[in-house]
């Protein structure tokens, strides 16, 4: 005579292996022919939690990243900045995602450098700098700012205030 026993183990273990990978229902139950203990298996069906989101695809809009540095205070640092939907840690977000939107023109790099031969004036607005990466309008941004004569002032000062107010203050 033939043994059964471990078949009919192999076939319980299966079972309940589908009972928990498919998860139609919390329990499964597998019983033997008479003669024989009836053997049941339970699988708890266990909600699992999304994975995490990876921060390249939290967010499918624009998204920059604005590093400044000597503008003084609270203005230097490095923030987030998402818009199409607005978010992140820039101070703020609404305001900076209509600054860059205002600049953003068909056909121009909004972030692009001042030209090169441009007749600029020989103005220096201070120490300050700063480098914004990351994509805006589907394209790759990587532009850096400072403030060294007057048309890098004004460059800088388009896009306020996605980079810090450095203007002095009218009276």
């Amino acid at each position: 005579m033939f043994q059964v026993t471990p078949l009919r183990r192999l076939a319980v273990a299966a079972s309940a292996a589908c009972a928990v990978v498919g998860a139609a229902s919390a329990a499964g139950t597998a019983e033997a022919v008479t003669g024989v203990t009836a053997v049941s298996a339970v699988a708890e069906v266990v909600p699992l939690a999304p994975p995490p989101v990876r921060e390249e695809d939290r967010v499918s809009g624009d998204h920059l990243t604005v590093t400044v540095r000597q503008a003084g205070g609270r203005a230097d640092g490095t923030f987030e900045l998402y818009c199409h939907p607005g978010g992140g840690s820039h101070p703020d977000v609404e305001n900076a995602c209509r600054a860059v939107d205002r600049n953003a023109r068909w056909g121009r790099d909004t972030f692009a450098p001042a030209p090169a031969d441009g007749i600029c004036t020989m103005r220096y607005g201070g120490p300050a700098t700063a480098h914004v990466t990351g994509r805006w309008a589907g394209r790759p941004v990587d532009a850096t700012y400072d403030r060294s004569n007057g048309c890098q002032i004004e460059r800088w000062d388009r896009l306020v205030p996605l980079l810090p107010d450095l203007r002095p203050a009218t009276r």
